[in-house]
């Protein structure tokens, strides 16, 4: 009986792996003109296009949604893998801001990252 729950509980381990929310591993923000550029590194378990990273979010530190990037397709064979976002503008006097980003089965990503605005 021992056996074959230890075979069922292995035979699981790679679907767990594929249910973990996306993480977001990497921010770097940069002057862009009249605004900020921000280069997302994300890390998820993408499985094709039923489940994939499909969004990261620049917000207040408040949860005001600021700027969202889409994304339009699946990671598989790219992981981690970068997108950046041109001309976010952000409030007068922002020095932080936070970054999430989410999949298609779940709103709820990984904890929010906090980021600093360069002066």
């Amino acid at each position: 009986m021992k056996s074959i729950l230890g075979l069922i509980l292995f035979a699981l381990i790679p679907f767990a792996a594929l249910a973990q929310p996306p993480e977001v591993t990497g921010v770097q923000v940069t002057r862009d003109d009249m605004g900020w550029k921000f280069s997302v590194t994300i890390r998820h378990g993408d499985a094709g296009w039923d489940h994939y990273a499909d969004r990261w979010d620049v917000l207040t530190e408040n949860g005001t949604v600021l700027a969202t990037r889409t994304l339009r397709h699946p990671h598989v064979n790219e992981q981690p893998f970068t997108r950046s976002l041109h001309q976010v503008v952000l409030p007068d006097g922002t020095r932080r801001v936070l970054v999430r980003a989410t999949c298609t089965e779940s709103e709820l990503g990984a904890p929010a990252v906090a980021v600093d605005i360069p002066l």
